[in-house]
């Protein structure tokens, strides 16, 4: 199952959108989906960053709705990303509007990949912006494909990463003990693909373009 999870950041933060079979907006990321004339097949959080009409706008138009008190231990996003996950194991989900606002909510959305219950779905997991692309990988060897329009190629290690090699891009590694989370910005295709290998550890892929 192909699944969007759409957060409170604005439109024109958004990537092109393909086709799916389900439609999560987190909090004021509902509205949007309404506002689109996309389908919001379910409505997650605690709406506070909605009005009274805008909030019976989108409880009128959610298939389903699941609402959480203000003071919670979850962000709305850990929220609707454990509903999705919880329900549909297997799905890929797309999550878009979470990036170009608050650095706090960016980290909180970026870091979350880390946590037990998301770790092992983390591959099914793509964070999206207009300018920016993110996979995430767990140990192995893994081709990644250019996308349309992305110039640049980054391997951010979120922890210690064990044997890091890559190959098939500007720049290479083989074998790199890499002891702290670290960015291998600016990096580039060679071709349409690349290649990346390690043992331990957690890898975000970040394709990306200049604004």
């Amino acid at each position: 199952m192909k699944v969007l999870v759409v957060g409170g950041a604005p439109v024109s933060t958004w990537p092109s959108l393909e086709e799916y079979e389900l439609y999560v907006g987190i909090d004021r990321g509902g509205l949007f989906l309404i506002e689109q004339g996309l389908p919001l097949s379910i409505a997650v959080g605690d709406f506070d960053s909605l009005d009274e009409k805008e909030r019976d706008l989108v409880f009128a138009a959610a298939q389903e709705v699941k609402q959480s008190p203000a003071e919670k231990d979850d962000t709305d996003t850990q929220l609707g990303l454990d509903l999705v996950l919880t329900r549909y194991p297997d799905a890929t989900v797309t999550l878009i509007g979470l990036t170009g606002g608050r650095i706090d909510h960016f980290l909180a959305n970026l870091w979350m990949v880390l946590e037990p219950r998301f770790m092992p779905h983390c591959q099914q997991l793509f964070l999206k912006d207009q300018q920016n692309s993110l996979q995430f990988l767990l140990p192995g060897t893994h081709t990644v494909y250019q996308e349309t329009g992305m110039t640049y190629l980054a391997y951010c290690c979120l922890m210690p990463v064990s044997n890091l090699t890559l190959t098939g891009s500007k720049y290479t590694l083989e074998n790199q003990e890499v002891a702290y989370p670290t960015s291998y910005a600016s990096n580039e295709f060679l071709t349409k693909q690349a290649q990346i290998s390690f043992t331990s550890g957690i890898v975000a892929v970040v394709q990306s373009k200049d604004n």
